[in-house]
């Protein structure tokens, strides 16, 4: 079973710490979850984010609702910070940069994201190279947007970095080395408490 660790706590909100193939919220299939793990633990949790269920990393979860419509205003304007750090199958050669691609979902092959600069929605990302290593590349991504699939894509993409993340079932290279997990890890997470006005700084050592 994938693990949960409630990793900092505050008034009306909780910050957990979500490890690779556990889904954020209740799925059509899969019912196991972090909103679902609290909740069997006695606690109300309202998702206020999302990390796809092969990425792990930091999230917050709302335990009032109150604080969950701030917190989801926060996320809306821009004002919470994330931090990425990937392990990427390639190349990069740009030492830091900004990606922007527009892109949609694939209706044909869902959850597939697929590049549409016409009908497709902004996604906006900064990146910077960490270290090279023979074909690998290790990257910390701040998302300015919050696009489903947007690091994945914008890493894979020929026009984004080229590189994609190691052991992405979605937009990996076949040809790539296999990995046991998707290289990607939420490991910084900065938001304002609404109730205290502190703006709460987490982070943890990236495991990717």
């Amino acid at each position: 079973m994938s693990a949960l660790e409630v990793f900092a706590e505050g008034p009306g909100w909780l910050v957990v710490d979500k490890a690779a193939g556990l889904l954020s919220t209740p799925g059509k299939f899969i019912s196991d979850s972090v909103t679902a793990r609290l909740e069997a633990s006695g606690r109300r949790a309202l998702a206020v984010h999302r990390l796809d269920m092969d990425t792990s990393g930091l999230m917050v979860v709302a335990t009032d609702p109150e604080v969950h419509r701030a917190l989801s205003l926060q996320f809306q304007r821009r004002q919470v910070a994330k931090a990425y750090l990937a392990c990427l199958a390639g190349e990069v050669s740009a030492d830091e940069g900004t990606i922007a691609l527009a892109f949609r979902l694939d209706p044909a092959d869902r959850p597939r994201q697929v590049f549409d600069p016409v009908h497709g929605r902004l996604g906006v990302t900064r990146f910077r190279v960490l270290d090279r290593t023979f074909d690998r590349t290790r990257v910390r991504f701040v998302p300015e947007t919050g696009r489903t699939h947007q690091l994945r894509l914008h890493a894979a993409h020929p026009i984004g970095l080229a590189a994609p993340i190691l052991g992405d079932p979605l937009y990996g290279r076949s040809s790539a080395r296999p990995s046991s997990r998707l290289a990607l890890d939420a490991y910084q997470l900065a938001f304002v408490c609404p109730l205290t006005g502190q703006r709460r700084h987490f982070r943890r050592p990236p495991v990717v």
